[in-house]
């Protein structure tokens, strides 16, 4: 079933949660040991990232070093099978630009049709490791909007081969970024929610949000898209904070505000144990006033820390 389908349907707010796929080397086990305990709330998805791979140099025994492309974090399309499978409950693929030209991405979404996989969550994708700005592969796609208009032109049978005629249709329910506090690299959140627009404008069905810890940020960003005439279903994306690093490291990484109260708060934690505790008792808050509000869905980056989310998600469902 759709994304947008599964909110249509709905009689109040749905959960979905986020997964990474396992390492190379973990079996698919883990994923389900990590999933397992929160199939309790009947989450209506599982969102699975990707990871683009990353250059890597290894030393030779002549003493030379060869360069190597290793991507450590594989099988997104194998895993949303599985867990259909495992869990009889609808997958969300991320796709991305990086990494991937056309007719790769063409191929995967292609595989992703085959298994009855009706939804993606279309992302450019952040910049390599190292790079110091995202460069797109030759022949991919740069812009998310650009991903988009291809899986949409699938959606009507337009493939890369322009020998094909009359292709075969995919049906994708199609899902974008949105952030709250602005895109890091977008001059001001205007210019941010006018390319949002033209991603719903050229066939987004829902916004999916970067993480974000004041819902006055989530309430504002609603408001304005609204005013834009950006009247998709807009799904809050949530995180705990489990311990004092992420206060520096999520604002670097995500580019978002951590409220004062709550970085006071983690602050004067003696360890990470009341830590997790302070980052839970302020999820719970935020989603029973996001629940409040109307959110359609709470979708919930368990990245690894599930006993967490499920200590939250049981205080609302």
């Amino acid at each position: 079933m759709k994304v947008i389908e599964h909110i249509a349907q709905a009689k109040d707010t749905l959960v979905s949660f986020e997964v990474l796929p396992p390492l190379k080397g973990k079996t698919i086990v883990t994923l389900y040991d990590h999933l397992d305990p929160l199939m309790e709330f009947k989450p209506s998805w599982i969102n699975v990232t990707y990871h683009r791979s990353e250059t890597m140099f290894k030393k030779k025994t002549d003493g030379t070093f060869e360069k190597v492309e290793v991507r450590k974090r594989p099988g997104t399309v194998g895993i949303c099978a599985a867990i259909m499978n495992h869990y009889k409950i609808d997958a969300v693929p991320h796709i991305i630009c990086g990494g991937f030209t056309k007719r790769e991405t063409e191929d995967a979404l292609i595989d992703l049709d085959f298994l009855g996989i009706d939804n993606v969550l279309v992302l450019r994708g952040d910049a390599a490791k190292n790079e110091t700005a995202f460069e797109s592969e030759p022949g991919g796609n740069h812009f998310a909007i650009d991903l988009l208009k291809q899986v949409s032109n699938m959606n009507n049978g337009v493939y890369q081969d322009e020998d094909i005629k009359s292709g075969g249709k995919t049906q994708f329910c199609m899902g974008v970024a949105g952030y709250p506090e602005k895109h890091f690299e977008a001059p001001n959140l205007e210019i941010d929610l006018l390319k949002l627009k033209e991603k719903v404008d050229a066939g987004a069905d829902y916004i999916m949000t970067q993480m974000f810890f004041d819902n006055q940020k989530f309430f504002d960003f609603v408001k304005a898209c609204r005013a834009m005439g950006i009247n998709v279903p807009i799904i809050p994306g949530l995180k705990p904070i489990t311990n004092k690093k992420q206060l520096s490291v999520l604002p670097r990484i995500f580019h978002v505000d951590i409220p004062t109260d709550l970085s006071n708060a983690i602050m004067k934690c003696k360890t990470d144990a009341d830590c997790e505790q302070v980052g839970t008792e302020w999820l719970i808050q935020q989603s029973k006033e996001l629940k409040s509000f109307g959110s359609p869905v709470l979708h919930y980056y368990t990245l690894g820390k599930p006993k967490v989310i499920w200590n939250v998600v049981k205080e609302l469902f």
